[in-house]
């Protein structure tokens, strides 16, 4: 091939190189919930701590985490707050994580949530998202109380929680992260005292250092595959 033409094509080369590189969008992440996630936007928080990990993998560019969470937020407070503090970000991924105040706030202020009600707003918020083209990934209430399994108060009602989040996953085909599943095998292994919390908890609800690393770690898997 001729020189000149040689001075032709690498340029175009370039372009097309450089606009392959730039087509590589970045996936906006927001994290849907309550206090937990408000939590864990902070240093050593399981969002924060999820940042860290992608930048040591040199995938900092390739993803943008977003935390949406409030203290107190039960399910039908999502729905209220969704278009302003979700859709308004356009995310490409949503991580729904709620359930845990629906259930506890029973019980401290005798509200929460009716299980039949929490089931048709957790759907209903799946289908906004959907309807937008936005994977969602769906979380289970992962404990109030880390005694072993049915010896906290409220366990039973949680577990039924965990099981409407697990049905309605599956129905609507989204990937599912099993906190609850977790947090409850973590306590039959490595909680030989039996106590209410400080194992991945620092109350028995929000997340200590090992619970947001777990969350994380649990976290990470579905974001990046």
């Amino acid at each position: 091939m001729p020189f000149k033409h040689c001075l032709l094509i690498l340029p175009l080369m370039a372009c097309f190189l450089f606009s392959f590189k730039s087509s590589k969008k970045c996936t906006r992440v927001v994290f849907f919930g309550d206090s937990i996630t408000e939590a864990g936007v902070r240093p050593g928080g399981y969002i924060a701590q999820m940042r860290d990990s992608i930048t040591v993998q040199g995938k900092a560019r390739r993803y943008e985490l977003l935390g949406a969470g409030i203290g107190g937020n039960k399910i039908y407070d999502l729905y209220l707050r969704l278009e302003d503090d979700v859709l308004a970000l356009k995310p490409n991924v949503v991580v729904l994580y709620v359930g845990v105040n629906d259930v506890w706030h029973k019980q401290l202020f005798g509200t929460g949530t009716d299980a039949d009600k929490f089931q048709k707003f957790y759907m209903a918020l799946i289908q906004k998202f959907q309807k937008k083209g936005i994977r969602v990934i769906a979380c289970t209430p992962a404990c109030i109380g880390e005694r072993h399994s049915g010896e906290n108060q409220m366990d039973s009602e949680l577990d039924r929680f965990s099981q409407i989040i697990r049905m309605v996953a599956a129905e609507k085909n989204i990937p599912l992260c099993d906190f609850r599943q977790a947090f409850l095998y973590n306590s039959a292994i490595n909680n030989p005292d039996n106590r209410e919390s400080g194992m991945l908890t620092s109350d028995g609800v929000h997340l200590n250092e090992e619970g947001n690393k777990l969350v994380a770690e649990m976290l990470l898997k579905h974001i990046t595959s």
